[in-house]
């Protein structure tokens, strides 16, 4: 009982370190002490469900859910996997078109939207404020009707603390607005750590926002407007897409210097584009808006392919050593990704490019072939687009582990992700964490099956589950609601790939 006790202690404390909480404020939102929440940490409380529900939902990690009970992934190995499949639309970019159909007092259709639960909890913070939306078909088409006035003092703000997306609201809101707040996880510190590189892109519009207790309160000085470039102190996606969206409800032209260039916000500034809304260096580091006073159009538009799905299917058929072929690849978003698996060994054909259905995006289908891999000679890090994308980095940790020789991952972005990395050492892996951003892992490995706790990082989840699936007997994945954050139907997907992957609950 103890050590049952001292697993979900350990559960409860990674949850809360991946939402940058103190102990102390995660007791706050509890109403309970710091010292109740280090014991609980350590295993020396007893807890009831209701209080395991209430960490739960505070931590948005499902520890435990109360009646249907958390989904858990039983995976029999080793697969080999075959067939083809298509890549999904990006959840990143449907994320921020969601948010930016707020410029638009018209009809935005969206079409082929991830259908993935961060979407899912942006679509009840919209229709809290009085957005229509509606799910059009089985393709996941979603048509986004604005009401006239947003209902912001009836926001969701469960819904809303469970994203971390709706910080991309100040953006469109500091137009409509003198002063408003917004919700947001985590505590007082995470906060103003956060909103500070947006309040660098932002500030020049004249908004002002201060993060305390759980809330941005901004207030917007209609005196100030850009008057030289905008330069980001930090090239982050989701800064710059805020950047994006004020300055195109700005009548004037904006400069926009140190831009993320990355996937989705090419898909934010095509949308803009059919906004009525100029935007030119798109794909490269300095943007050009000219935006517009008011803007009321019926839009549709289709965001591109999601890179790091495809990088996930391209790891699965890596470590499983099969030959599938993955549709609709966006290319030059994995460019550098396939440079390092080719220089590692990797085999494989891709066909003539073709245009996604935005009429932009260059697609390819590729074809996996089984191949032997050595480690690389130099490590393999991240850096913004064009370089290897951030989100990519956890699955050459498992591609890795199949290679011959010693390879050095650098997660330099991320504090304390590398970490859960080292999970891949309960399935025979010999992952070893250097500090809390490297990690040196030793190939080649027979993986072999094994009962983990999923944690609470999206892309590590999913490199275990893609371990599991070249893993000898049964393994258990457990407690996947964060897989399902970011993916939609990926178990159902691999198994179509003849995967052997099963979805229960606990009775």
């Amino acid at each position: 009982m103890a050590d049952y006790k001292g697993r979900i202690g350990n559960l409860i404390r990674d949850a809360r370190k991946h939402r940058g909480l103190t102990q102390h404020q995660l007791a706050e939102l509890l109403g309970t002490s710091q010292s109740a929440i280090n014991r609980i940490e350590k295993g020396h409380q007893n807890l009831s469900l209701e209080m395991l529900a209430r960490i739960g939902a505070a931590l948005d990690s499902e520890i435990v859910a109360l009646g249907a009970g958390p989904t858990h992934l039983r995976v029999d190995g080793p697969t080999t996997l075959s067939g083809s499949i298509d890549v999904k639309t990006s959840k990143n970019a449907g994320v921020a078109l969601l948010c930016a159909s707020l410029l638009n007092k018209g009809r935005t259709t969206l079409r082929k939207v991830a259908r993935i639960e961060e979407v899912n909890r942006l679509l009840e913070v919209l229709n809290s404020l009085g957005v229509a939306t509606r799910w059009l078909n089985d393709d996941n088409d979603l048509e986004i009707v604005p009401p006239a006035d947003l209902d912001l003092a009836s926001i969701d703000e469960a819904a809303a603390r469970r994203t971390r997306s709706v910080i991309m609201f100040l953006g469109p809101l500091l137009h409509r607005y003198d002063e408003f707040e917004l919700p947001y996880a985590g505590g007082c510190n995470l906060g103003e750590r956060t909103v500070e590189p947006h309040m660098s892109a932002l500030r020049p519009f004249g908004l002002d926002v201060k993060a305390t207790d759980g809330a941005y309160h901004a207030s917007v000085n209609r005196a100030i407007e850009p008057e030289r470039p905008i330069v980001l102190t930090e090239r982050g996606d989701t800064v710059t897409e805020n950047a994006l969206m004020a300055a195109a409800l700005h009548p004037g032209t904006t400069v926009i210097r140190n831009a993320s260039s990355n996937y989705m916000v090419q898909d934010l500034c095509f949308y803009l584009r059919k906004l009525g809304v100029d935007v030119e260096g798109i794909g490269t580091t300095t943007l050009r808006v000219t935006g517009r006073a008011s803007i009321d159009v019926d839009v549709d538009y289709a965001p591109s392919e999601d890179p790091i799905e495809a990088m996930s299917l391209l790891a699965a058929a890596i470590v499983t050593r099969s030959s599938i072929v993955i549709r609709r690849a966006p290319i030059e978003f994995l460019e550098i990704e396939l440079a390092t698996l080719e220089e590692m060994g990797f085999r494989y054909d891709r066909s003539a490019e073709y245009v996604a259905l935005n009429g932009e995006t260059r697609l390819v289908d590729i074809t996996t072939h089984p191949s032997d891999l050595r480690a690389p000679l130099d490590k393999i890090h991240p850096m913004p687009f064009p370089g290897l994308n951030i989100d990519n980095l956890p699955f050459f940790a498992v591609i890795a582990a199949v290679a011959e020789g010693q390879t050095l991952l650098h997660d330099w972005v991320y504090e304390n992700r590398a970490i859960y990395l080292t999970e891949l050492n309960k399935l025979g892996a010999q992952v070893k964490l250097l500090d809390p951003h490297r990690v040196l892992v030793e190939g080649p490995t027979h993986f072999s099956g094994a009962e983990i706790v999923c944690p609470p990082a999206l892309r590590p989840a999913v490199v275990l589950l893609i371990a599991m699936l070249a893993s000898k007997g049964r393994s258990v994945l457990r407690s996947t609601y964060v897989i399902h954050r970011g993916y939609e139907d990926l178990a159902e997907r691999l198994n179509e790939l003849g995967a052997n992957i099963e979805t229960f609950r606990d009775i």
